[in-house]
């Protein structure tokens, strides 16, 4: 019964935080650290069911654009350079940095998510930063161009880090990069579903994890609580860009991320 409550709450914190601007992979160490939960202390076990949330929030983003996916794949089904297959070719960019640097730096990455609450905190602290110029900018009615495509992807690659917001970081550079601001949200969110179901893919494949049948039915549960919570979160976002309201999430990602280096030290 422990179990399913807490991964509950480990799905419940990744809807939330894998679409509003304060670090996914962050918050779940950090929820990780707090549970002390036999089943997540091993390292195979937890990036588990970190890559498990991440799935389930991936398909949220799915449902809540899907007309717009659908729009992108028949646009590309037109065999033409039309708008749709300009974006799906902006995506596509984006992805590269973080394909290159998930590939060529796995095992470091893996190592990273074992609750190092200095670097947890440290990021959190830089994505505070980071929020609050993006919710200075002035908004416009721009795209998001090729050249931007390739710097956003950038952000999203260093975004890997626990800490750092992947749609934090993400849409702060567009928004800096002089993007309209709902595009921008939109963007980011569309971005990293291929990252993350080709991570999935790729874990699978490889069968780098495994679950005993003790855990499946907790972690098929915060999966649910994740999607679900998902579709929330990623709809109140969208808002939440809109408004200009991410100084309020700064504030937030710098009083955690200081409570979690002054944790880490003590």
């Amino acid at each position: 019964m422990e179990d399913i409550i807490n991964y509950i709450i480990l799905g419940i914190i990744q809807g939330l935080t894998e679409f509003l601007p304060v670090s996914s992979s962050g918050h779940l160490e950090i929820t990780k650290e707090i549970l002390h939960n036999d089943s997540l202390s091993d390292e195979n076990q937890s990036m588990l069911v970190t890559v498990a949330l991440h799935g389930a929030t991936a398909l949220s983003t799915i449902v809540i654009f899907r007309k717009d996916i659908a729009e992108i794949f028949k646009g590309l089904l037109a065999f033409k350079w039309n708008n749709e297959t300009q974006f799906a070719v902006k995506i596509i960019i984006s992805m590269l940095p973080a394909v290159i640097v998930g590939l060529t730096f796995n095992e470091e990455i893996e190592n990273l998510f074992a609750g190092n609450m200095l670097l947890v905190g440290t990021c959190l602290v830089l994505t505070a930063g980071l929020l609050y110029l993006a919710d200075k900018a002035k908004n416009t009615t721009k795209d998001v161009t090729f050249t931007h495509s390739i710097i956003i992807g950038i952000s999203q690659a260093i975004a890997i880090l626990p800490g750092i917001s992947r749609s934090g970081a993400t849409i702060s550079t567009a928004v800096l990069l002089g993007t309209d601001k709902t595009k921008a949200a939109r963007f980011s969110f569309l971005m990293v579903v291929p990252v993350i179901l080709g991570k999935m893919a790729k874990d699978v494949i490889g069968g780098d994890f495994s679950t005993e049948n003790e855990q499946f039915i907790p972690l098929a549960l915060g999966f649910i609580a994740a999607f679900l919570t998902g579709l929330f979160a990623c709809t109140w976002m969208i808002k939440i860009v809109q408004k200009s309201q991410l100084k309020y999430f700064s504030y937030y990602c710098l009083i955690v991320g200081a409570i979690a280096i002054v944790y880490s030290l003590i």
